[in-house]
């Protein structure tokens, strides 16, 4: 009878040690499983925040970009209206010193790198001044200036030239004088003259630029 009791409450104390073990298990899953949900709650509010965080930023650069739109029209029809353009020349004019001020911005850096078009335009300024050309001479690097890498501060590049032409005295005297004053900037980096005063050659070493145009870039963003 004795055995029986002790048997009986061992299967009370087994059945009670199992109880709370399931218990206290339930209680570590629930526990585990809060805090897991609740970080990834947090996570997630955080990421929201981010993600409104760049919306709200994004909303308000469009909106000062529209509020500018007004103001650049106008400041360009001023710009372009001018009566007189930036070099006291004829904004309706054909001559070498006329056209509208966004024009010669244009003539003056070539947004587009074009070395047959500066030896063609080298050629004709040469010719009209009664100059023998011997040569225009350069490198036409447009392949490798086509892969160059834009970037958001375009700045003005260098493209070296060479020419080798004959003429007076005076007509030296007068190219000298329109390279200085040309709407597009030349430099020289080496300039021969030799011959007598009828018959001068004179041989230029130098170089113009073009400026890569700004463009818009529009990126996507990833929030982490």
């Amino acid at each position: 009878m004795a055995d029986k009791r002790i048997s009986s409450k061992r299967l009370q104390i087994s059945k009670a040690q199992t109880n709370t073990i399931t218990l206290v298990a339930a209680a570590v899953f629930l526990t585990v499983f809060s805090l897991v949900s609740c970080r990834a709650l947090w996570l997630q509010r955080s990421y929201q925040a981010k993600v409104i965080g760049k919306k709200k930023e994004a909303l308000r650069v469009l909106e000062q970009n529209q509020q500018a739109v007004p103001g650049l029209v106008d400041a360009y029809k001023t710009f372009v209206s001018a009566p007189t353009n930036i070099i006291d020349g004829n904004p309706n004019g054909t001559g070498e010193k006329d056209g509208d001020n966004a024009r010669i911005i244009l003539d003056a850096l070539p947004s587009k790198y074009d070395f047959p078009a500066l030896t063609t335009s080298l050629e004709k300024l040469l010719t009209e001044r009664n100059f023998k050309v011997d040569s225009i001479k350069g490198i036409d690097d447009e392949v490798a200036q086509s892969k160059a890498k834009e970037s958001g501060t375009p700045k003005p590049v260098p493209i070296p030239f060479q020419i080798d032409v004959q003429g007076s005295y005076s007509s030296v005297q007068d190219l000298i004088t329109v390279f200085e004053r040309s709407i597009r900037p030349f430099s020289f980096d080496k300039l021969n003259i030799k011959g007598s005063p009828d018959n001068i050659t004179l041989v230029i070493d130098g170089k113009t630029y073009y400026q890569p145009e700004k463009t818009l870039d529009i990126k996507l963003e990833t929030v982490k």
